[in-house]
């Protein structure tokens, strides 16, 4: 998130915030008591408010956490990309790990009228190989895929937020390779001076690259011919290029999808991947999942934090309709009583949750089967969801026990114990 819209978000918590303790505030005059007396109870029963607020604190953190790892993979693939490039890939195909160009098509693509050129006098285009390639973790047992990019020296000036950062480029026919620095410590073989068992061929680790927080931290970049010949492929997996202006990608674009010849597409490489989020679906189905099924045990542990709140103030409650408060009064002050323990437990939730932030973890990508790098992104829109979460299993919760002690009978509750 960009510092603006980061403002706007945090700008839209404290909105959240304001609306949870203007709600408080609403009830609490509809009860026609002051807020101060329902925060008092809440303190004097201080064990079971502070066992329920950690409940909801418990469920509000995971159920964050889990939406702002589909948000940092989200995040990953948003930032990838530059607004001037075009991305050809074959028609149909869902990544370019699946998609096939062949040389004789990019021999004809870099040949059109409109593609940009470097000081070289060269069009500003490149062939791309991406392949998969399996290794060992760095941490634990087992193995799992990475992907590999083929790139040539266009490639590489055409992604200008890529930048070195230990070591140097590789260089064509050494079998070399440069990885991204947070791939490196994933997998044991990606050190510096480390070798890469690629088919049957080894990779010798030259560098350490930084790709901006891009899908490109998830990659490792050779030579593109070489690694068609390591990896025994004839043809291209993409073409990544750049027009002159606007105006030439779209006569390029149609050009190249209007053309029999080719069968493939052309698209602006943002749009392409800012698509690319099918690794994160699966996550914000489990924050969904996991967030009901944790809710209903929060909002039974608020349920009888409450309901032995009405049993411990029966006779309370018959002064207090002795006193002239009507029913609805009643509900609403257990109502606030609710609300205050959840909010509690969202903001205490949400600053447990906040503390993921900025942690780089990984994943499998459900479209390549490579390992993808991304970091949490615990945002402030999230975690105003995380606190109107936290008021929803408090208002649920304490609900019933409310309808509870405005029905209790009057006589009934002043002679009790």
């Amino acid at each position: 998130m960009g510092t603006g819209g980061e403002a706007w978000g945090w700008l839209g918590l404290a909105g959240g915030v304001a609306a949870a303790f203007g709600l408080m505030s609403w009830l609490a005059r509809l009860a026609g008591l002051p807020i101060q007396y329902n925060l008092r109870n809440v303190v004097v029963r201080w064990r079971s408010s502070v066992a329920t607020v950690l409940g909801i604190a418990a469920v509000v953190a995971v159920f964050v956490a889990l939406r702002a790892m589909a948000r940092g993979i989200e995040a990953s693939s948003a930032s990838t990309g530059d607004p001037d490039n075009l991305l050809v890939v074959r028609k149909g195909s869902q990544a370019e790990s699946g998609s096939l160009v062949t040389r004789e098509q990019f021999r004809i693509i870099e040949s059109f009228e409109g593609l940009a050129r470097n000081a070289a006098g060269r069009p500003v285009i490149s062939a791309e190989v991406v392949a998969i390639i399996s290794s060992a973790r760095s941490q634990g047992p087992g193995e799992a895929n990475a992907l590999v990019r083929g790139v040539t020296a266009s490639g590489m000036e055409l992604r200008p937020q890529v930048r070195l950062v230990e070591g140097r480029w590789f260089e064509p026919g050494r079998r070399e390779v440069v990885v991204a620095r947070s791939l490196s410590r994933r997998f044991r073989d990606f050190g510096m001076g480390g070798e890469v068992k690629a088919g049957r061929a080894r990779l010798r680790v030259v560098g350490h690259f930084d790709g901006g927080g891009s899908a490109f931290d998830s990659e490792a970049w050779m030579d593109a011919d070489e690694a068609r010949a390591v990896f025994d492929r004839e043809p291209y997996s993409s073409l990544l290029m750049r027009p002159t202006d606007p105006a030439a990608a779209k006569v390029l674009a149609a050009r190249i999808e209007g053309d029999r010849r080719f069968s493939l597409r052309a698209e602006n490489e943002v749009e392409y991947y800012s698509k690319q989020t099918m690794t994160a679906k699966p996550i914000k189905y489990i924050a969904a999942v996991l967030g009901v099924a944790m809710s209903v045990g929060a909002v039974f542990a608020a349920m009888n934090t409450m309901y032995a709140s009405v049993a411990a103030r029966t006779r309370e409650i018959g002064t207090l309709r002795v006193l002239g408060y009507s029913r609805r009064a009643v509900v609403a002050c257990f109502m606030v009583e609710g609300a205050c323990l959840s909010a509690a437990g969202g903001l205490l939730g949400c600053g447990l949750a906040r503390f993921t932030n900025g942690l780089a973890t990984g994943t499998l990508d459900f479209q390549s089967f490579a390992e993808t790098v991304f970091q949490f992104r615990v945002t402030p829109d999230l975690m105003g969801l995380g606190l109107a979460f936290a008021v929803a299993i408090g208002l649920a919760g304490s609900l019933l026990p409310a309808l509870r002690a405005a029905r209790t009978p009057v006589i009934s509750a002043l002679k009790s114990a």
